[in-house]
């Protein structure tokens, strides 16, 4: 099903306003996604104790991480929708909405009752919470990313797109951040009112970054688009009839996510189990510094996809955390906090933002701009939610006690190895000019004014 009069819009002229793209991206990114991630935190430390049974605690911690997983396996349905819906009426309109759902359901997990007051109610509420969650996430990477890559230069699209996921690293930290003073607190007062506060301050992230988002202008791809009413009818339709390869192949490249949601969750849960004994802030320490090196690498892996390549730079990525995840998590056995801290920072904070910062623009390149919010958000977010599980298959796989943490990186490993043959036996995009983004040779050959736009920029 395509739409031929969609190949005949003029490419649109560069807009000036990069800049103003990335950041807005990189703000909003970072505030939704501080919402998204003190779930994960909450998840591996307090709600086992809060929201489950405590009479069964490896029970508990089991179910717990699942419904981390569970806003995951909502995500696919919200990229259908505001996938459809983003590439209908524009980047931006669901950029601000994400926002507003994000911020309103994370505020509402702060005020829910306790198990100890509600019983099997408050692990049901969480859960409708969690599903909100993920529905806002499905939205929010590809709109972002969409708005960023269609605002950018031609030559520095890696760069520009990489903000999307810089400001993810960002909001990973603030949740963090907010968690370590948490985690210190007392035991009763942490698990009855202390947990409750990175979820209340959601109600400040959601409006400042309402306000922030709702002056950025809608990218010129789009504009154009509307204006020789060349948007697609039928995004989904037509994506899954022409373009159902890339889809496939952003699935499987998506599962790198695999690593962050180990080495962010379920790794944290591990390494503070009675079976190792690490100390709760010293973990959440490793996990913020890790991210904090990760926003100074993102965006220098990305420079240099916009040199050599997005194909090498996430290959690297993907297979240096093949092999790093069983010596992180071979530390983490040994109980030695230093090797933790070395390693973690080295592994996630430097490698894995190998992956992690390209793919913004390698996946939106995949697709031309008429299904490109579609293809990047129902693409991602299948392969994210298979990894959102990935911590309950750990947890499974390594025993109640931890003990079998060679199985969880092998299991890694082998979702890495995935990541890279899908990676490899791809196209390479990074000199494609971006009005030629998606389009077969033939349909790229016959574009009215693509090669004068790209000797423009």
């Amino acid at each position: 099903m395509s739409h031929p009069e969609a190949a005949q819009v003029p490419p649109a002229p560069p807009t000036g306003k990069p800049r103003k793209a990335a950041f807005a991206a990189w703000i909003g990114s970072a505030l939704e996604y501080y919402d998204f991630f003190i779930y994960g935190s909450a998840a591996a430390l307090v709600f086992p104790k809060v929201f489950f049974n405590p009479d069964d605690p490896a029970t508990a911690t089991l179910i717990s991480l699942a419904t981390f997983g569970v806003a995951y396996a909502a995500r696919p349905v919200g990229a259908l929708v505001l996938g459809h819906i983003g590439d209908r009426v524009g980047r931006r309109t669901i950029m601000v909405w994400t926002l507003v759902l994000m911020g309103l359901s994370t505020f509402l997990i702060g005020c829910l009752p306790t198990y100890a007051q509600a019983g099997t109610v408050a692990p049901v509420l969480l859960v409708l919470m969690r599903v909100l969650q993920g529905l806002s996430a499905a939205g929010e990477q590809a709109s972002a990313n969409a708005m960023t890559l269609e605002h950018a230069p031609e030559h520095r699209r890696g760069y520009y797109t990489s903000f999307t996921l810089n400001g993810t690293q960002a909001g990973q930290i603030l949740a963090t951040l907010a968690f370590i003073p948490v985690a210190a607190l007392p035991d009763e007062q942490l698990y009855t009112w202390g947990w409750r506060i990175p979820f209340l301050l959601s109600a400040v992230v959601a409006v400042i970054g309402y306000v922030i988002r709702r002056t950025l202008d809608e990218t010129p791809v789009f504009q154009e688009a509307s204006a020789h009413a060349a948007v697609a009818k039928m995004p989904l339709a037509e994506l899954l009839v022409n373009h159902w390869a890339s889809v496939l192949r952003v699935i499987c490249a998506a599962l790198i996510a695999t690593v962050s949601t180990i080495f962010s969750v379920w790794a944290l849960a591990y390494a503070t189990s009675d079976a190792v004994g690490l100390d709760k802030t010293g973990m959440l320490w490793v996990n913020g510094c890790a991210n904090a090196v990760a926003l100074l690498a993102i965006p220098l892996w990305a420079k240099l996809s916009d040199r050599i390549g997005r194909k090498p730079v996430f290959l690297f990525g993907a297979l240096g955390c093949a092999v790093l995840i069983f010596v992180y998590l071979w530390a983490i056995s040994l109980g030695s906090y230093p090797l933790v801290f070395a390693v973690g920072v080295l592994f996630f904070g430097v490698v894995y933002s190998a992956a992690n910062g390209i793919w913004p623009s390698f996946y939106g390149e995949m697709f031309p701009a008429s299904v490109r919010l579609s293809g990047m958000a129902v693409g991602t977010q299948i392969g994210f939610a298979v990894a959102g599980f990935a911590v309950t298959i750990a947890e499974r796989i390594a025993g109640g006690d931890g003990a079998n943490w060679m199985g969880v990186a092998v299991f890694s490993a082998v979702v890495c190895v995935i990541c890279a043959v899908a990676v490899a036996t791809g196209r390479e995009t990074h000199k494609v000019p971006t009005a030629e983004l998606g389009l077969r040779p033939e349909e790229a050959a016959g574009r009215p004014g693509a090669a004068k736009q790209s000797a423009a920029v």
